[in-house]
C-alpha cells in the first residue's frame, strides 16, 4: 500500500495539485502557527515537512515510490543513484517557511522513529553539519527593550498593581510575515541574501580596510518584494504596530531600578524567538523620606525648648498609619544627632524583615532679638549649668578680636560679588579669585 501519510497530514489526494497543497498548506499554517497557537508548534512542524516534500517535484516523486523510507535511504535499489538526484539546497533547508536545519532534523525523527538519518541534521552530511549532534537549534532570540515605570514610594512600601501600556511590533496575520503574496520573495542580488555587504575602502596610502553594513538595498532583510507584490496590510514590511497593557506586579518592598521582566512580549519578527520587555521600577522623589536600603530616613526640626524638655511627634507613614512618637525631658536632643524607631522602615523582598526609621534632628536655637533682655539672660544663667572659668591674661601680646558669621561658598564666584570677602586663600595660588570650596565670612 503507497504511503500517504505526508498527503494525509495536509488533507489532500495523492493527486492534489501543486495549487491544492499549497491552499490546504497555507489554511492550515493559519491555524498552527506557533505565534498564533504555541501549542500547535509540532504540528506546525509536520504541516511544513509535509510541504516541503510534496511541493519539490524530485521529493515528491520519491515518496510516492518508495515512501519515507525512501527519503531516509536516498531512494529504492541501485545506492545512491535516486539521492543523487535530489537537488538538495540551502533554500530547501532554510526556506521561507523559517524552519531551520534543527526543526527539520526533529521532523524526520518523529517520521522515522528516531534520530535524523543524516546524524543531527537532515542532509547533514551533504553540508557539514553532521558533527553538530541531534539537539535542537533554537530561533534566534530578538532584543530586549527595557521600559522605564515611574512608581512613588507609597507603592513600593504596600505594593500596588499598574497597568504600563507598550507600543510593539507583532507578525503581520495576513501575510504571516511573508511580507507578500506567496513566491513573490525574490533573494536580494545586492548582497545575495545575506543582507550585509562587504565594503572596502582605502584609509592610507596602500592601506585598504573591509567593512560590514546592512544592505541598502533590501534594508538588511536579505529579500525584496515588488510593490505590486507586497501585503496591504503590512506593505511588504512583515510585521504591524500594536498596542499592548502589561499588568505590572509591584511587591512590597520593591526597590529602585528594580527589573521586572516580561518574557516574550518584545518585537517580533520572522523567524525569530521574540525579546522580553524588562519594566525597570523608578522612584520619585518623597516629600518626607528617603530610603537607604531597608531603612527609612527623615528629618525633624525641633527648638531648643523641645530638645531639652521633651516633646511628642506624629509621623504619617507611608501607609498612612499615625505614629506617635514621644521623647521624655531626660534625655537632650543635640543638633546634627540621629534617632532610631526600630521597625518602621521597608520590608526586606528576601528575608521579609522590616528595617529602622531614621530621624534626623536639627536643633533651631532661638533668635538673637529673643536674647537681649539682660533679666532672661540672667533668668537663663541662673537655670543652666555655670559656664567655665577662663583667666583672661594681661600685656602687650594680648589682642581683643570679635567673631562674625561663618560661610562655606561651593564657588570663588561669590567673592566676587562685594558682599562677602575671603577668610583664607591659598597662599601659593597664581589664580585670581581664589578656589572652588573657598571658605568665606560674612561682613556684618
Amino acid at each position: 500500500m503507497p504511503d500517504t501519510k505526508l498527503y494525509d497530514i495536509l488533507g489532500v489526494s495523492r493527486n492534489a495539485s501543486d495549487q491544492e497543497i499549497k491552499k490546504a498548506y497555507h489554511k492550515l499554517a493559519k491555524t498552527h502557527h506557533p505565534d498564533k497557537n504555541p501549542e500547535s508548534a509540532e504540528k506546525f512542524k509536520e504541516i511544513s515537512f509535509a510541504y516541503q516534500v510534496l511541493t519539490d517535484d524530485n521529493k515528491r516523486r520519491i515518496y510516492d515510490t518508495y515512501g519515507l523510507d525512501g527519503l531516509k535511504e536516498g531512494g529504492g535499489s541501485g545506492g545512491g543513484g535516486v539521492a543523487m538526484r535530489i537537488k538538495i539546497t540551502s533554500s530547501i533547508i532554510c526556506s521561507s517557511l523559517h524552519h531551520c536545519l534543527g526543526s527539520m532534523a526533529d521532523i524526520l525523527g518523529q517520521f522515522f522513529g528516531g534520530d535524523s538519518p543524516f546524524g543531527g541534521h537532515p542532509f547533514g552530511g551533504l553540508f557539514g553539519h553532521s558533527t553538530m549532534g541531534g539537539g535542537r537549534n533554537r530561533r534566534r532570540k530578538g532584543d530586549d527593550i527595557a521600559h522605564p515605570l515611574k512608581v512613588t514610594l507609597e507603592q513600593l512600601y504596600k505594593g500596588d498593581t499598574r497597568a504600563l501600556e507598550i507600543s510593539r511590533k507583532v507578525i503581520c496575520s495576513t501575510c504571516n510575515g511573508a511580507g507578500g503574496r506567496d513566491g513573490a520573495k525574490q533573494t536580494c542580488t545586492t548582497c545575495r541574501g545575506h543582507g550585509i555587504q562587504i565594503i572596502t575602502r582605502q584609509i592610507g596610502p596602500n592601506m585598504m580596510q573591509r567593512m560590514q553594513q546592512v544592505c541598502k538595498d533590501c534594508n538588511g532583510e536579505g529579500d525584496i518584494i515588488n510593490e505590486r507584490d507586497r501585503c496591504k496590510n503590512c506593505q511588504g514590511k512583515k510585521t504591524i504596530d500594536q498596542k499592548k497593557k502589561l499588568e505590572v506586579v509591584i511587591s512590597p518592598g520593591s526597590r529602585h531600578e528594580q527589573q521586572l521582566r516580561f518574557p516574550g512580549e518584545s518585537d517580533q519578527a520572522p523567524n525569530m524567538e521574540p525579546g522580553d520587555v524588562i519594566v525597570v521600577l523608578q522612584q520619585e522623589p518623597h516629600a518626607t523620606f528617603q530610603r537607604s536600603g531597608d531603612n527609612l530616613i527623615m528629618k525633624h526640626k525641633i527648638n531648643l525648648v523641645e530638645s531639652l524638655c521633651g516633646f511628642q511627634l506624629v509621623i504619617t507613614h507611608l501607609d498612612g498609619r499615625q505614629i506617635v512618637l514621644k521623647h521624655p525631658p531626660n534625655d537632650p536632643i543635640a543638633p546634627e544627632t540621629y534617632r532610631c524607631v526600630k521597625g518602621q522602615g521597608m520590608i526586606n523582598m528576601r528575608t521579609h524583615d522590616t528595617g529602622d526609621l531614621i530621624i534626623q534632628f536639627d536643633v533651631e536655637f532661638p533668635p538673637e532679638k529673643s536674647l537681649i533682655d539682660p533679666h532672661i539672660l540672667k533668668k537663663l544663667e541662673s537655670i543652666l549649668p555655670k559656664r567655665s572659668h577662663v583667666e583672661i591674661p594681661t600685656g602687650e601680646h594680648v589682642e581683643d578680636v570679635h567673631m562674625i558669621d561663618f560661610h562655606t561658598t561651593k564657588s570663588a564666584h561669590d567673592d566676587r560679588r562685594g558682599n562677602r570677602r575671603e577668610a583664607y586663600e591659598a597662599g601659593d595660588s597664581d589664580d585670581e579669585g581664589g578656589h572652588p570650596g573657598v571658605q568665606t565670612c560674612r561682613s556684618q
